[in-house]
């Protein structure tokens, strides 16, 4: 069996359970929607090239995609637009679209990144760092992020200032400096903030 199975799918697929991986994509960035998944693979289905979405090239992760998007029994995606990101916080943005995959997965088990799902509606397992541990996290990490990525190359087409489709919205340098000059836009979070924007106005 592959490394990525041997601590979790193994135990539960021993027990015929059937198992859903649940990650995300952008959580920690200052503009765009973050992406949520679930993943159920295939029982004793095993692909060593699945891995931490992070830990792949962009072209990797593409064919992923596909192949996972292939051979998964199920898989479900959930965007949480930017509204909804500064209504509830990212935290608990990001935890209520995972349990809501969770409670539609035809799974026995769900297995999720640093997670606790307190509404969940069967048995899970929060595992620190499970993208680099769990097969079924990584491949939902892989889909999560290169559909994420999508929605950004999308959003730098209508505010090709800011270069969304370089940075994918998170704080670097040259994204802060754009929003010093040109201000804020509907796709940046209101509640990301940096220490040099006081004076920007929030609501362009």
């Amino acid at each position: 069996m592959g490394s990525l199975v041997k601590e979790f799918e193994e135990k539960y697929w021993s027990l015929d359970k059937v198992v859903v991986g649940v990650d995300e994509a952008g959580r920690g960035p200052m503009a765009g929607p973050c992406v949520v998944c679930g993943v159920i693979l295939p029982k004793y289905y095993v692909n060593d090239d699945i891995n931490d979405s992070k830990a792949l090239s962009l072209k990797k992760r593409n064919e992923l995609r596909h192949l996972i998007e292939e051979v998964a029994v199920w898989y479900s995606y959930k965007i949480v637009d930017v509204e909804t990101i500064d209504r509830d916080n990212i935290y608990k943005a990001t935890q209520d679209a995972m349990q809501d995959i969770v409670n539609s997965a035809p799974a026995d088990v769900a297995l999720t990144d640093a997670m606790p799902l307190p509404s969940s509606l069967i048995e899970y397992e929060s595992i620190v760092k499970g993208d680099a541990r769990s097969q079924s996290i990584a491949a939902a990490s892989i889909l999560a992020k290169t559909l994420r990525d999508e929605l950004m190359i999308e959003l730098d087409a209508v505010y090709p200032e800011y270069g969304f489709a370089k940075h994918k919205g998170y704080g670097t340098k040259a994204h802060k400096e754009a929003i010093l000059k040109y201000g804020r836009t509907k796709a940046h979070r209101k509640s990301f903030k940096f220490k040099d924007e006081e004076q920007i106005s929030l609501d362009i």
